[in-house]
């Protein structure tokens, strides 16, 4: 069964490409078989595994104006077993040329329908907004994995993000759960950064991730080389954070199997 899982937080800067690559990347190096999409069209993160946007043939965006054609677009990567569904600028025009489908907010759910069984994970890095692009993520997902810059308006951003998820499950009726809360950007030697994260921990003791990111260099470069931190640098404090996210993730997927297996089971007798 293949696991879906939205990057998202509409406040911008708070690291969601940099999760987004380094958690499917780490996926990848624990012999998993993830799919990274881009639905930003930006495209930071099909930059930050090598590939040149403008070059490519197919992209996301033609996978969700024609769904027929996502085999097509989805492109092996440099890092064994890891493939993505890339961007580009065009994905810009998404929008305007989906506004009149009345079910635009599942185009991503229908997209993949066809190649989800060849993955184990599908990891959706969503722009810095609430837009028809990070919708049609949140529909396509089983779970929600929101990353938290450790500054001042981390919660504001959180509370606004949460209020948008619990409308969506009513209005568009997901099953969608949260995978987690991941701290980022940490500066140990700030007071600040410290409460931001104690605050975030008081307000959702069961849903932050034990992993924290921290503020590291060698996170900021990787990018440049087209590779993720992760294959970068492994030695780094950056990439030791990612891939001890990684193990933390795969236990918390395996938590909820195992939860709803004895659901399903309880269903049965009752």
């Amino acid at each position: 069964m293949t696991y879906i899982v939205a990057i998202v937080n509409q406040k911008g800067g708070v690291g969601k490409t940099t999760t987004a690559v380094n958690l499917a990347a780490g996926l990848a190096l624990a012999n998993k078989t993830p799919l990274l999409i881009d639905m930003d069209p930006q495209a930071n993160a099909t930059m930050t595994l090598g590939l040149v946007p403008e070059s490519l043939e197919f992209t996301v965006y033609d996978a969700l104006i024609k769904t027929k054609t996502t085999s097509k677009a989805i492109t092996l990567t440099e890092i064994e077993n890891l493939s993505i569904l890339p961007a580009n600028s065009d994905l810009v025009a998404a929008d305007l040329q989906l506004a009149s489908d009345k079910r635009r907010v599942f185009r991503l759910s229908k997209a993949l329908a066809t190649v989800r069984d060849q993955f184990t994970h599908i990891i959706i890095d969503s722009p810095p907004s609430l837009g028809l692009l990070t919708v049609n993520s949140i529909c396509a997902s089983d779970s929600i994995l929101i990353p938290l810059q450790c500054e001042y308006y981390a919660l504001e951003g959180l509370s606004r993000t949460l209020e948008a998820l619990q409308t969506f499950r009513k209005r568009l009726g997901l099953d969608l759960s949260i995978a987690g809360m991941l701290l980022t950007m940490m500066d140990s030697r700030t007071k600040l950064s410290a409460e931001v994260a104690s605050e975030v921990r008081r307000h959702f003791p069961d849903k932050v991730f034990s992993t924290i990111i921290p503020r590291n260099v060698r996170v900021a470069e990787s990018p440049g080389h087209g590779k993720p931190v992760i294959t970068y640098d492994v030695a780094s404090r950056g990439s030791r954070a990612f891939l001890s996210l990684t193990k933390e993730f795969l236990e918390h997927e395996r938590k909820e199997e195992t939860r709803s297996r004895a659901r399903r089971n309880l269903g049965r007798v009752v």
